[in-house]
């Protein structure tokens, strides 16, 4: 009777399954993850937000309860400057609520179940995050000068714990959200990369250098502009990996100072993109790098978004794979920051290390990756006879004064032998008189028999 009772619930089940084009559907709408606990327990902090929800996920936590007050003054503020009547922002977004919700991966039920607290919290959370975002352009000017967020003051102290927070991967609003706000707002009459550019003027002061096209959230808007080449720079093609390959290991190469005595130049690349990376006649170009006290978490919450969003890339954990393993401690920290390509803001050079160290915990390399070529080319490089030559000389000899010194005690003693060798064979070949004489000349004459 039990296994009847089991077949017959799997039977229903499968009656009752999506057909697999509506499963596809559905994953490709997701682009919100919680981050798996076996991440998040490396470094809690970096995937939890400190001082602002956005979105579902850490909506209601005490430690964020402050800035609620603040989100609902801002939609005031949106609505009474946008003069656009409550009710067309929610029938806008009543519209696409269910793609709002599929936006999220394992929403909790309650959100699923009550759409009307769901779109509430996605117009006021909305709203708030375009206030943050203009605070970039200076065009708001209908907050008080004294207001604790939206004021100078504010910018200054409250902005860089919310630039933080917008950039982690739980904490994230659908795109959709942003524009419909800004449809509703505008008339339908807007820039379609406006939202990319508000974006980016409040993370980085600039504005891309292409479209970046359509984008998922906030993080997706910042990473791909990290990836940014610029234009007229074609994207490199790098040979995928063999078997022979994987075999050898060649996805790991030597540390930043042994690059360096290996005669391996490093210099900054013409972009700041992520992705130029090049190896070419003994030189390579790395971008350059801020590194402060707000790097660990976005780095980490972009290597979380690769590693969960099918189809996202991998080019920041490619990235990031690459730097740990030329960055084992403080002294190739120093050299990459001598070369212009570090800049940190951190305390000493040994935590940059520690963090490039870190970063790098757990994470799974795409073997046929983006940078597979430059691996390959500057193992290539460390292979050569001469380059493995220079490269253990001055491992063995110059890394410390005491080295240094035998060295040069050993060649100006094996100087001086050679010259005691010439002075003493010289006499015999040059004495003192004729030195244009040969050897013979210098022998007694012989005598000849005298005949009687």
């Amino acid at each position: 009777m039990g296994e009847m009772e089991c077949v017959v619930q799997v039977s229903n089940r499968l009656d009752n399954m999506v057909d697999t084009s509506t499963e596809a559907e559905q994953w490709k709408k997701r682009s919100i993850y919680r981050v798996p606990t076996c991440v998040t327990d490396l470094n809690k902090k970096a995937y939890k937000p400190q001082a602002v929800s956005f979105g579902p996920y850490h909506h209601g936590e005490e430690h964020l309860q402050t800035m609620e007050d603040h989100k609902r003054r801002a939609l005031l503020h949106f609505f009474k400057r946008s003069d656009k009547p409550i009710k067309l922002l929610v029938e806008s977004l009543a519209e696409v609520v269910q793609d709002l919700k599929d936006s999220y991966d394992l929403l909790d039920p309650a959100w699923q179940k009550d759409t009307s607290a769901f779109l509430q919290l996605m117009i006021v959370d909305g709203c708030f995050m375009l206030e943050i975002l203009r605070t970039a352009t200076h065009t708001m000017d209908d907050y008080d000068p004294n207001d604790p967020i939206f004021s100078d003051h504010g910018r200054l102290y409250i902005m860089p714990y919310v630039r933080r927070d917008m950039l982690m991967l739980e904490n994230q609003l659908p795109m959709l959200v942003l524009d419909k706000l800004l449809a509703v707002e505008s008339d339908k009459a807007k820039d379609p990369e406006l939202i990319n550019k508000l974006i980016l003027k409040f993370f980085t002061t600039s504005s891309p250098e292409a479209g970046m096209g359509k984008c998922l959230h906030v993080l997706d808007v910042y990473r791909k502009s990290l990836l940014q080449e610029g234009p007229g720079r074609k994207p490199r093609h790098y040979k995928t990996r063999s078997r022979a390959d994987n075999e050898r290991g060649e996805e790991i190469i030597r540390s930043a100072t042994e690059l360096d005595e290996a005669g391996i130049r490093m210099k900054k690349s013409r972009t700041q993109s992520l992705k130029d990376i090049s190896f070419k006649g003994g030189v390579l170009k790395l971008p350059v790098i801020v590194v402060d006290d707000t790097t660990e978490s976005m780095f980490l919450n972009l290597i979380a978004f690769e590693r969960l969003h099918v189809g996202a890339g991998n080019e920041v954990t490619s990235f990031i794979f690459f730097m740990d393993n030329i960055i084992d401690n403080a002294k190739d920290v120093i050299l990459l920051h001598s070369r212009g390509i570090i800049q940190s803001a951190l305390g000493s050079d040994k935590a940059v290390a520690k963090l490039f160290n870190s970063l790098s915990k757990d994470i799974t390399l795409d073997p046929d990756g983006p940078l597979y070529g430059v691996h390959k080319k500057v193992n290539d490089y460390c292979r050569k006879s001469w380059n493995e030559w220079r490269a253990n000389l001055i491992h063995t000899y110059f890394r410390n004064p005491w080295a240094i010194l035998s060295l040069i005690a050993a060649a100006f003693l094996f100087a001086l032998t050679i010259a005691q060798t010439v002075f003493t064979i010289y006499p015999y070949y040059h004495p003192s008189g004729d030195s244009s004489s040969s050897p013979s000349d210098s022998l007694p004459p012989k005598r000849t028999p005298s005949h009687h």
